[in-house]
């Protein structure tokens, strides 16, 4: 096989949250280029993938990150499949908008609560968590590997009715440049992407919508004209996942050897000003 500019051939990937959105996205993008990608996702349907004469190989695991046990079970599977893990993308998470305090209707349903607290941060924190230090064993063993997390746009400006998403994404960045720190004398490098607003996804649901809407004093529809609003954002459009997947595969390469420590903010020059 003739590599490609990346050269992924052959480099073994791990995906969380692999089987929709982002990490679908960037599941496909690193197949197309002959990586072989092990899917993690609690959905236990295996996802389906256009996959060509030379793409890479998958394996789909059923897999719960807030869970250390299972996230293990699926580090063995991935050694016993492909002998060694070269990416960790770290893609992993859930958003439930809650406000901290709820004037309309004190402790009701929109109102943030420990459950809801509780679950956001076992997912995008401690799932982050789980999935590096089962990797990093692995890549420190071998000299080499990328871990990249995947953070958001929010994680760096806060965002109204998402405080604890917006929190825990702000935790991850702060992972990546200690991990870094860590790692680096062992060759492993640890990058961050935090993506802003993007084309809808199947993660979009009409739950997180009506939630959404509620905490920002709007309506459904206003909500989601709001998406394609462009005053905050220089480039005038939201994102692409595939824009988002193209970054995560260079990070991933050795095209990328000297990035390490740093979150990128792929959101079109978005800012809150």
């Amino acid at each position: 096989m003739r590599k490609s500019w990346l050269e992924l051939e052959e480099k073994v990937a791990i995906v969380t949250g692999g089987a929709s959105g982002i990490g679908k996205a960037v599941v496909q993008e690193l197949l197309d280029n002959g990586a072989n990608v092990v899917v993690c996702d609690m959905n236990p349907e295996t996802p389906a993938f256009e996959m060509g004469e030379e793409s890479g190989k998958m394996l789909y695991v059923v897999t719960d990150v807030t869970s250390a046990e299972s996230v293990q079970n699926m580090m063995d599977k991935t050694i016993a499949e492909f002998g060694k893990v070269d990416i960790l993308v770290n893609n992993a998470g859930i958003n439930i908008p809650r406000l901290l305090v709820d004037p309309k209707d004190p402790k009701g349903q929109y109102e943030l609560d420990e459950t809801v607290w509780d679950k956001v941060v076992n997912v995008n924190f401690k799932g982050v968590f789980f999935c590096a230090q089962a990797a990093a064993r692995e890549m420190v063993k071998a000299g080499s590997g990328v871990i990249i997390n995947m953070s958001s746009e929010s994680g760096l400006e806060g965002s109204e009715g998402q405080s604890v998403y917006a929190a825990t994404k702000n935790a991850v960045n702060s992972l990546t440049r200690s991990w870094a720190k860590e790692l680096g004398k062992h060759n492993v490098r640890v990058v961050g992407v935090a993506p802003g607003i993007l084309e809808a996804t199947g993660l979009r649901t009409l739950s997180y919508e009506t939630a959404l809407a509620y905490t920002r004093g709007i309506t459904i529809d206003e909500l989601r004209a709001g998406y394609s609003k462009t005053s905050t954002t220089p480039l005038g459009r939201s994102g692409k996942l595939t824009e988002v997947a193209d970054l995560v595969c260079y990070m991933a390469s050795d095209r990328a050897s000297y990035v390490h420590g740093v979150t990128f903010n792929v959101a079109g020059g978005k800012t809150r000003g």
